[in-house]
This record gives C-alpha cells, structure tokens and sequence, in this order.
C-alpha cells in the first residue's frame, strides 16, 4: 500500500451520506431480491469477498461501499481509508457473511468505488500537475457533477485533494455573461458588481469573463476573477496586466478545459486556482473482486 493522503483517515467518516442514501443505492439493484442467489438455494452459505485494486489509484466510495454491505448482512473484517493512494494487489475492502448478503451488495459496492476512485485518481493528477509549477496553487471543482452524485463526486474530489467551487447556486455570488444579458446596460460590469455589493454585503463576489477587456474591467471590485476557456498564455498576459488591491485581490481563477495535461501550464501562466468539471468524467478505476466460500 502507497502513503495515504493527508488527513485521509479522518474525513471520510465525518462527511457520511444519510441512510436514505445507502438504502436508495441498494435499492435500485436489490429491490426484490436476488433471484439467482434465491433459486439456488445458497443464501445462507458463508463466504468472504475482497476488493482488491488493479489499477494504480486514489480510492473514494470505500466507506459507502461498507455501510452498504453492512446493511445487507455483511462483517466489515477489514478497510483501507479513503484518500489514500494504492495500486495493483492492494487489499482494499473486505467482508465476510451468507452469501445472499455477498451478492446483494457486490456489484453495487464495486461499481460505487470504482466509479468514486476514477474521480479522486482524476483529481490528485490535475492537483499533482498544478502543484509541480505552483506549490500554494487550489484546484476547485465545479458544481457540473453529474446528477443525484454530488456528495459523493464532492467527497471524491476531496479524497483526491482537491476541493469544491461551489456547492450549489446558493451558496456563492458568481456573475456569468448570461446574468448581465437582462441587465440594463448589460456591459456595464461595475454596476453589475456595485450591485451585488450592496444587495449581498458579506458575499465575496466572483465574475466569470470570457475576455481580458472584461477582466480589466471587474479588477477593481470584484474578489475572484474566473477566466473562461483563457488559453495559458492569455492567462500570463492578463496576469502581467492585471492590477492587484492592497488585499491581493481579485483572485485569478483558470476554468473551461482545465486537465491534468495542461493543469501544470496554467499554475505556472500564474493563475491563483484552478476551476475543473474534468474530474466528474473520468474513466473509473478497475477494482478486482474474489468470492469464496468458507
């Protein structure tokens, strides 16, 4: 087993999905049973299963994916923490029970930490690449999950030591372009931002542009500048342009196409933090799973 990440074992555990969550989970596949298990009459049979990597990764999903054998029956005999980094070989989850709760919770469990790994391996490589040209540099997540997997798509971003941009459209003030189009007048982007200020006094206010004029134009109010689909190079160009308050601000955000192939070059164009969807879409990790009966 590789080192884990920092603070691999404590997150995982203080974040947990509701038990609605694990039992909708099980439900979609189990609902009424397992008629193979069922017809062969070795429900009751005891066994063992183990996950087991077989692909270098950065593991998430492994604490749901026991809830989720525990409530079918299962014996958590051993797990690994979340965030940590493993590869081919390593022993990641295993439980022991009757085989009908082995087979409930198989595929399910499987699939679960597979598909969560691919985004936390996904995230770690975009971080890893950021933070070779820039050590302090963040690497955020959108809100852009796909849907009905958000808290367990922000726990792997987590796991993979990134963290999110936003949560939702209400926990953060981000003015798009398609905002000020029912502005009056709508490229007026320091009215915009004056008006936020006066309607949200606490918020930070974060503007999305798609051309340096327009982010010349929010650098005096506005707190985090997101560059949209900004090459590397214009991204240097801005920065060597931009002017800075006495607080450091605007922040410069990078965001649209951001991978772990360009990540590295746009940490070092200078951008404060980097703004992914990419992490959501990445190719799940393969996970190894042994049956046997004991």
């Amino acid at each position: 087993m590789a080192a884990d990440l920092e603070g691999a074992s404590s997150w995982g555990d203080a974040w947990p999905l509701p038990e609605s969550a694990i039992e909708r989970l099980l439900e979609e596949d189990v609902r009424y049973g397992d008629l193979t298990t069922r017809a062969l009459g070795i429900g009751g049979r005891p066994g063992r299963m183990c996950f087991l990597a077989r692909a270098d990764m950065v593991l998430s999903g492994v604490d749901e994916a026991a809830r989720l054998l525990a409530r079918t029956g299962a014996v958590i005999d051993h797990r690994v923490p979340a965030g940590g980094r493993y590869v081919p070989g390593d022993r990641l989850l295993e439980v022991s029970g009757p085989a009908a709760a082995l087979h409930a919770g198989w595929k399910v469990a499987q699939t679960l930490m597979e598909w969560a790994s691919g985004v936390a391996s996904e995230t770690r490589a975009i971080v890893d690449a950021a933070r070779a040209a820039n050590p302090a540099i963040a690497v955020l997540c959108t809100r852009k999950s796909v849907p009905y997997t958000r808290q367990l798509a922000c726990k792997a971003v987590v796991a993979g030591g990134g963290d999110i941009h936003r949560l939702g459209l209400s926990d953060t003030i981000l003015l798009f372009p398609e905002h000020r189009v029912f502005l009056e007048p709508p490229h007026d982007l320091g009215a915009a931002i004056a008006r936020l200020k006066r309607s949200a006094p606490e918020r930070a206010i974060m503007v999305e542009v798609t051309s340096e004029g327009d982010a010349l134009a929010a650098a005096a109010h506005a707190d985090l500048i997101q560059l949209e689909k900004f090459s590397p190079e214009a991204v240097r160009r801005l920065v060597d342009r931009l002017p800075r308050r006495a607080d450091g601000r605007p922040v410069i955000a990078a965001a649209g196409g951001i991978t772990p192939q360009n990540a590295g070059a746009y940490a070092k164009a200078g951008a404060d933090t980097l703004v992914t969807s990419a992490p959501f879409f990445a190719r799940p990790r393969d996970i190894q799973v042994n049956i046997t009966s004991m």
